[in-house]
């Protein structure tokens, strides 16, 4: 990530506001704070895991120099209408591909995610997106949050698909990072999210297996309300 080369050489200083994604990697928030600027956590879309817009002008303040969003899980963020809010409040506006990124594979891993998207039930599966290269298949499980998600996962690990949460905590709950603050989009993602293989090297009856212990355990799930 090119974060801290960038934001010194347009002229952040130690004490500015960088406003960051607080889901996901805490890599850039950390890059913020090497700076010593101070990082301010926005909440995410909860379609695209990316930074909204509207959370971001919601913590701009005088102090804010610059907005870094982060392109996630290979879909990308809403740039335009987040550099609409930086040109507003005059800041730089920085978009990042997310650590490890690889566009190596991407057609294979959108047929993959297709196969997938007609055929999972209960489950949501990600929202489609020009442009997506499905670095993760990350779909959302119903049910009572995080106990629900974790009990699904340990189940399809059990059955041989190799799930995995993708973000373990809100960044503002990282060591070295704690803010007292309570992102509700943020929380849901966390406790929610779980990432589906759909490596390039998958095989459809691996797929196919999938479908079927996903669907299996999903019929016995229902959404909270």
């Amino acid at each position: 990530m090119r974060t801290v080369g960038t934001l010194k050489s347009a002229g952040v200083r130690a004490g500015d506001e960088v406003v960051v994604p607080a889901y996901g990697s805490a890599e850039v928030a950390r890059a913020v704070v090497e700076l010593g600027a101070v990082p301010v956590f926005a909440d995410v879309d909860g379609d695209s895991y990316c930074l909204d817009p509207a959370a971001v002008a919601d913590v701009v303040t005088t102090q804010t120099a610059a907005v870094v969003a982060v392109n996630r899980f290979g879909r990308r963020a809403d740039a335009g209408w987040i550099r609409e809010v930086g040109q507003r409040h005059g800041l730089l506006v920085l978009v990042e591909d997310e650590p490890g990124a690889d566009p190596a594979g991407a057609d294979l891993r959108r047929a993959h995610a297709a196969y997938l998207d007609g055929r999972l039930n209960g489950v949501r599966t990600p929202t489609p997106a020009a442009g997506h290269t499905y670095e993760q298949y990350v779909v959302r499980v119903p049910g009572n949050g995080r106990p629900d998600r974790d009990a699904f996962a340990r189940t399809l690990r059990a059955k041989g698909v190799a799930c995995s949460v993708p973000v373990l905590a809100p960044v503002y709950r990282m060591p070295g990072l704690r803010r007292d603050v309570f992102l509700p989009q943020t929380e849901r993602a966390v406790d929610e999210t779980l990432a589906l293989p759909v490596h390039a090297g998958m095989s459809r009856r691996e797929l196919h297996k999938m479908v079927g212990a996903c669907n299996a355990l999903g019929g016995l799930l229902q959404p909270a309300f």
